[in-house]
C-alpha cells in the first residue's frame, strides 16, 4: 500500500513504459492526472472523463484500461504502458503506427495514442481479426475526424503482415 506523506500525497511507484518510476498522488487523483502533471507525459489525451470515448486509453499489465476511470494510486506495483511504449528507444515508429500514417487513420491524432493501445492488445488476442470484429473493437473509441475506414484498413494490413512474417519465420 502506498504511504501517506504529511501533505495527504501518497508515494505510487510503478513501471512505465519499460521504466521504474515513483511519484506523489493525492488519493483521489485520477492516473491522467497522474501520468500529465507529474510524470509529463502529454500522450495521455482526455476527452470525456467518463470511459467513453477510449481516448485516454493505456495497458495496465498488458490489458488496455482507461486512465480517466483509475486512480494513480491504484497504478501501484503495476506495468503502465502508453503509446511512447510502441515506438523503438531511438523513436522509430512501430509497424502499426507506421500503417496508421499510411492509410491515413488519423488527422487530428486527440484519439489516436489511446485508439493504437487498445488495437496493440486487441491484436495480441485476435492475429487474424475479421473486418466486424475490427470494427467492433474500434466501437469502444470516439474519433470525430476519421470516420474509422483508414483505421479498418490499417489493423487488418498489420494482422496480414504479421501473419505472413510469423509464417516466414517459422519455416526458416
Amino acid at each position: 500500500m502506498p504511504q501517506l506523506n504529511t501533505d495527504g500525497r501518497r508515494s505510487v511507484s510503478f513501471i512505465l513504459n519499460g521504466k521504474p518510476v515513483t511519484g506523489h498522488a493525492e488519493p483521489r487523483m485520477l492516473l491522467t492526472d497522474f501520468l500529465r502533471q507529474e510524470m509529463g507525459l502529454s500522450e495521455i489525451h482526455v476527452g470525456c472523463e467518463h470511459g467513453v470515448c477510449g481516448t485516454c486509453t493505456i495497458r495496465m499489465d498488458g490489458r488496455p484500461a482507461r486512465a480517466c476511470l483509475t486512480f494513480a494510486v491504484q497504478a501501484e506495483g503495476h506495468r503502465i504502458d502508453t503509446v511512447q511504449s510502441l515506438a523503438t528507444p531511438e523513436g522509430a515508429l512501430n509497424d502499426l503506427q507506421l500503417a496508421f500514417r499510411k492509410h491515413h487513420a488519423l488527422q487530428c491524432g486527440y484519439c489516436t495514442p489511446g485508439i493504437l493501445m487498445s488495437v496493440t492488445a486487441f491484436l495480441e488476442i485476435n492475429a487474424e481479426p475479421s473486418d466486424a470484429e475490427v470494427r467492433d473493437m474500434l466501437s469502444g473509441h470516439l474519433c470525430r475526424c476519421t470516420g474509422y475506414v483508414g483505421m479498418v484498413h490499417a489493423i487488418l494490413d498489420v494482422a496480414k503482415s504479421r501473419r505472413k512474417k510469423a509464417g516466414s519465420t517459422a519455416t526458416a
